[in-house]
């Protein structure tokens, strides 16, 4: 687990543009359910890449003309619960972090894996993202 003041401002730099934290299996549970509409889950994490690539696509990717309804974060290595629970959700991908997951009523339609972020430019990443969000929202 890491300590709350190293996380902090990786969580805040999804938070401030509108993303829900969510921090509990029922939380994840909540936001997935078979009404929820399109939801974006970022699975959030402290490596490089997540910071690089990830992070910057996902808030580049919410400027497209059409966006989830909903928009959340789950924090790997902190929010332990709600990871699991997500990652529930996102079989049968493996675990990853970060990763990015788009539902439509709680059922995974697009998913970008690490191993697609790594080497990734943020652009590349939100472009894939916007058109998704352009076919699914």
């Amino acid at each position: 687990m890491y300590p709350p003041e190293l996380v902090a401002p990786m969580k805040t730099e999804l938070t401030s543009v509108g993303f829900d934290e969510l921090t509990t299996a029922q939380d994840v549970d909540q936001a997935l359910s078979p009404d929820s509409g399109t939801v974006l889950v970022m699975v959030n994490s402290v490596c490089g890449c997540a910071a690089g690539s990830a992070r910057p696509a996902v808030r580049l990717a919410i400027g497209n003309g059409k966006i989830p309804s909903r928009l959340t974060t789950v924090f790997a290595g902190v929010d332990q619960e709600a990871t699991a629970q997500a990652r529930k959700y996102m079989l049968p991908y493996p675990p990853s972090s970060p990763s990015i997951g788009l539902f439509n009523n709680g059922k995974l339609v697009h998913f970008i894996e690490r191993h697609h972020i790594e080497g990734s430019s943020p652009q590349m990443i939100a472009d894939n993202l916007q058109s998704a969000f352009n076919e699914y929202c």
